[in-house]
């Protein structure tokens, strides 16, 4: 349970009130009072509370319509009823709507503490499995490896930014870690208890992109059959991550800048204005200084949002990484009972590989020589390389496919279909390599009519 926890009180008795307040304040815990149902709903629309405890008796709005509105419109706030001994009955079907627990008034404040600390871990373990269930396909080590003074010079910065609460913006060619980096920083803050958030704002259209980040009120798009909370509010407290900031379309932006000037949303088709505390943290592949001289992305958000930058080095410059990390992806991806190892001849290739995808390309590189070697050792040919590597391999491309003069586009249309079928089509590994979008390839593979040959 967080002290810093927010409560709203909601009784027609002021004196109640009154005391409620001053006793839950020692304890240190954030308290607002009001003492109607409408007075309830207007808070609950304009802050985000932790938990409710509600009268059910009162004289405009009744404590089951504020129930049944809490329940609809924010279903992490943890109601408890406050109830006369008469009203048993109405409380327990209270909880059948959806109240945590009901207390009998007179209430005995250290037994309404306990059922309020039990509801406040209900509550906290209903964000976190919120917080999974999003994150669901993310995959992470939780651990930077690595030895290089690059990587070190760029550990040492996230210590840094770990220690403030100001936005930061990550920069780095794809697959090198940006994400790894941002939850180390969330990990080391003074946020670390609440929830660490993730969208990735390429994989979605603009309208799920909004949703998904300030949620939407019922009946605000055709299959908005309730209302949804954002991520901006179950990450309150903790830290947002948004990964390929720069793909974020220029519709959203100025509502992000708003949110990152005051912490001030709105739902989609709602008219409140709420508030949240959340740490932003952005990731991008490209140059936002450039894409802003091109009109891509907004000076003033770029400016809003890189208060810290840092950079992550690519893998290519920080060779004594390299086998550290392939290492690594061998100890957690190698079967237990039959754990692989490299050969000298394939550590020397791979320490000649430029990766063009980064550490991602290696961690799929050692897991697909993992399924190809025979044995317990992985020679150069279970890696699966490219026959000649880094710029070598570039050079024999241009001159075996592009020995004679085209347009760009026609240039680019050989180079995404060639990157494809090496892998197989995988979108996913192509995009990376590529160091665009997936939403940006499949344009791509539209615009060339591309097919898998």
């Amino acid at each position: 349970m967080s002290k810093n926890s927010k409560i709203l009180v909601c009784d027609d008795d002021e004196t109640l009130c009154y005391l409620l307040k001053e006793q839950l304040l020692e304890e240190g815990f954030s308290v607002d009072t009001v003492y109607d149902g409408k007075y309830a709903i207007d808070a609950v629309k304009s802050k985000n509370y932790d938990a409710l405890l509600l009268d059910l008796n009162m004289k405009d709005v009744s404590g089951e319509e504020v129930l049944k509105f809490v329940s609809e419109y924010n279903s992490s706030i943890q109601v408890i009823i406050l109830t006369a001994q008469s009203e048993i009955r109405k409380a327990i079907d209270c909880i059948k709507l959806g109240a945590y627990d009901f207390i009998n008034k007179p209430y005995n404040f250290d037994e309404l503490l306990v059922t309020l600390s039990r509801a406040l871990e209900r509550k906290d373990l209903l964000v976190k499995t919120t917080v999974l269930s999003n994150q669901v396909s993310q995959k992470s080590s939780g651990k930077i490896i690595g030895i290089s003074t690059e990587l070190q010079r760029a550990i040492n910065l996230a210590n840094k930014s770990a220690m403030s609460d100001s936005n930061i913006l990550i920069e780095g060619e794809t697959g090198t870690g940006k994400e790894l980096f941002a939850e180390y920083i969330h990990k080391h803050s003074t946020r670390s208890s609440k929830p660490f958030v993730i969208i990735n704002c390429a994989s979605l259209p603009d309208q799920l992109i909004e949703s998904e980040l300030f949620g939407h009120e019922k009946g605000a798009f055709t299959d908005a059959k309730s209302a949804k909370q954002g991520l901006v509010e179950i990450a309150h407290g903790g830290t947002l991550f948004l990964d390929e900031i720069g793909e974020l379309s220029l519709a959203l932006q100025p509502k992000l800048l708003r949110f990152l000037e005051n912490g001030e949303y709105r739902r989609i088709g709602g008219v409140t204005n709420l508030t949240s505390n959340v740490r932003v943290i952005g990731a991008t592949n490209r140059n936002l200084l450039t894409e802003a001289d091109n009109k891509n992305f907004r000076r003033d958000l770029l400016f809003r949002l890189n208060v810290i930058t840092l950079t992550i080095p690519p893998l290519h410059d920080r060779q004594e990484d390299i086998l550290l990390l392939a290492k690594h992806f061998l100890s957690i991806k190698s079967p237990i009972r039959s754990p692989k190892k490299l050969s000298t001849e394939a550590e020397e290739v791979l320490l000649k590989y430029r990766f063009p995808g980064n550490v991602r390309e290696l961690e799929h590189i050692i897991e697909r020589a993992i399924i190809f070697a025979d044995g317990d050792t992985i020679e150069t040919e279970d890696l699966n390389l490219p026959e000649v590597m880094g710029r070598n391999r570039e050079v024999a491309v241009q001159r075996e496919e592009f020995d004679t003069f085209v347009s760009i586009e026609e240039l680019e249309k050989r180079h995404i279909s060639h990157v494809l079928n090496h892998f197989n089509w995988d979108r996913t590994q192509t995009a990376q390599l590529l160091g665009i979008s997936q939403k940006t390839l499949y344009t791509k593979i539209k615009k060339y009519t591309l097919k898998q040959v």
